[in-house]
């Protein structure tokens, strides 16, 4: 059984954008065994580490600090359990931090912020239609998932932020290239695709040139203030306390002041 459970924030990048989430897990199984990590298995005919992503990630989207929990069979420090399997990583593979919760603990994703560069002619467009998207009180989109017949869905009250600011990561980017950024609410009865939102825009057109999707950050409940008024109303903190990754897990990749906030 499992007596210990290590949560780990990693990277995801480069030709690995296009590895299927089914893929990740297989071959984050094969990077446990490889590194001999001592992980729980579940039961049954074809047992399986006991490893969660709380939210896959859509492929061809880079992640820039995604989240695996993981259960292990005995006690491990989780500074050197990182150590170990970034050791062992393929490139494009690169775990950021690691830290111990509780083994009942398992994350819930409650806000996913996404980054997109856009040409510089563009921006001033891109930045009045997220204006007049903010104001709208739905924003329908239609999905299909056949043999069943497309439904419309309004994905409005999904859309915490949206907007352009004038640079992405001041780290690798040029202070002057322009990047559209949006959060995302996320609920266990569903969210918005930045892919829509991206689309109801007008600027798919963009990502079909090549450019690259980020996720830069997911935000979980056990991360968040007892006090934080984005919580959902129908969810609770997982117990007291903070996730001793706390700060590192949840600080914004970039300043997001310019970005314009939907009222919760």
């Amino acid at each position: 059984m499992g007596i210990d459970k290590l949560r780990f924030r990693f990277r995801k990048s480069g030709d690995l954008r296009f590895l299927s989430h089914h893929d990740l897990m297989r071959a984050v199984e094969r990077l446990l065994r490889r590194a001999d990590i001592p992980f729980h298995s579940s039961s049954g005919f074809n047992p399986r580490p006991r490893l969660v992503f709380p939210l896959s990630l859509p492929l061809g989207v880079v992640g820039l600090r995604e989240v695996m929990e993981l259960e292990l069979t005995e006690p491990r420090d989780p500074e050197a359990t990182r150590s170990l399997l970034q050791a062992h990583a393929p490139p494009g593979l690169e775990f950021l931090s690691a830290c111990r919760i509780p083994l009942e603990r398992t994350g819930q994703v409650v806000q996913a912020d996404y980054r997109l560069a856009i040409p510089p002619d563009k921006a001033g467009e891109i930045a009045d239609r997220c204006l007049e998207l903010l104001a709208r009180a739905e924003v329908l989109v239609e999905r299909s998932q056949p043999p069943a017949p497309p439904k419309r869905v309004d994905i409005r009250p999904f859309i915490l932020q949206l907007g352009v600011v004038s640079s992405g990561d001041p780290n690798d980017q040029p202070e002057s290239a322009p990047s559209l950024h949006l959060s995302l609410r996320v609920t266990p009865s569903g969210s918005a695709r930045a892919q829509e939102v991206i689309r109801c825009l007008g600027a798919a057109g963009i990502l079909e040139a090549g450019a690259i999707l980020e996720r830069t950050n997911l935000l979980l409940l056990d991360e968040l203030p007892v006090s934080d008024s984005d919580i959902p109303p129908t969810a609770t903190p997982a117990g007291p306390g903070v996730s001793p990754c706390y700060e590192a897990a949840v600080s914004p990749p970039h300043a997001v002041e310019p970005l314009l906030k939907d009222a919760p």
